[in-house]
């Protein structure tokens, strides 16, 4: 299937480059002024000091000092903490990187990577707030049900499917990745040069990613669909942004406006989901889980949404 679906996306952009420069060159600005606007100036210093917290254990004894407090209320090891916090406060994907990080440095046993990179995901607070809620929706109001809306639901659910299992690190349990590992830091300008390209080549990658996908909503949007809720419902499982955008200018009611939005941002897109496993291929976790975590999340955050607006 894939020896023929891959071709004809690849002709597809081709043919849409080719008869549509102006469109696609549109699409295309309008991708690289996201990354370069939103993206890069506030995930990329995040990017560098987290590889560098990784690396040189700075990260250890805080995590460990963190979990005394949080180990009897969620069940996550202690280098957990940190991706868990991270993802929800700054944002898609630095969850998925920061776990897979942890888990190629051999701090974080890859059971644990695998499923706590499903929840740990997610857009962050600031984007939900400035750019869907008072941007696009003139709704600053709404910042912290939208914020429960979105994060509540998979946590639960992580708690359900987690609560009586304890996450330990191979610190704890050198058995678990066959090596011993010495509890010290260590901070030089090598770790401080390999977490700066670590830095840009993430970004560079999701840049990429964000400039494709946002030509492929720029095409999606072409298609005669009989009714502008199905556009607006392609172009948003596409990719969030150009979603909102366009929902938000289709002037249809808010109590249908806004449960859309609040799935949009709870799946993250056929974008969000390709950055996504561009930043876990080299832990090969299985995406299956992220998917229909991702899925849940979508129906939950709809139907909260539909609920909270009537």
């Amino acid at each position: 299937m894939k020896k023929i679906i891959y071709p004809i996306i690849l002709v597809g952009f081709l043919l849409y480059i080719l008869i549509m420069p102006e469109e696609a060159v549109s699409a295309a600005t309008l991708g690289l002024n996201l990354w370069y606007e939103k993206m890069l100036p506030t995930l990329l210093p995040f990017s560098i000091l987290s590889y560098i917290l990784i690396h040189s254990g700075i990260l250890d004894g805080f995590a460990r000092a963190v979990h005394r407090l949080l180990k009897h209320v969620f069940p996550v090891s202690s280098v957990g903490i940190y991706p868990l916090t991270a993802g929800l406060l700054f944002g898609f994907p630095m969850g998925s990187k920061i776990t897979a990080d942890l888990v190629a440095a051999g701090k974080m046993t890859r059971e644990e990577g695998q499923r706590l990179f499903c929840i740990c995901n997610n857009i962050s607070p600031v984007f939900i707030s400035s750019y869907i809620l008072s941007d696009c929706l003139n709704r600053p109001d709404l910042q912290g049900k939208s914020c429960l809306i979105l994060y509540m639901p998979p946590l639960i659910l992580y708690m359900l499917q987690n609560g009586r299992r304890k996450f330990t690190t191979p610190l704890e349990t050198p058995a678990l990745s066959g090596k011993s590992l010495k509890k010290t830091t260590s901070m030089s300008f090598q770790i401080i040069d390999a977490g700066i390209m670590n830095g840009f080549e993430t970004l560079a990658k999701l840049g990429g990613y964000i400039i494709l996908f946002a030509i492929l909503a720029q095409m999606t949007a072409l298609l005669p669909l009989p009714h502008p809720i199905l556009k607006c419902l392609l172009i948003g499982f596409t990719e969030i942004t150009n979603g909102i955008s366009y929902t938000a200018g289709q002037n249809m009611d808010f109590r249908i406006t806004y449960p859309l939005m609040m799935a949009y941002t709870a799946f993250g897109g056929l974008s969000g989901f390709a950055q996504t496993a561009s930043m876990v291929k080299e832990c090969h976790f299985s995406m299956t889980p992220y998917f229909f975590m991702k899925v849940f999340q979508t129906t939950a955050a709809f139907l909260l949404a539909l609920l909270l607006v009537c």
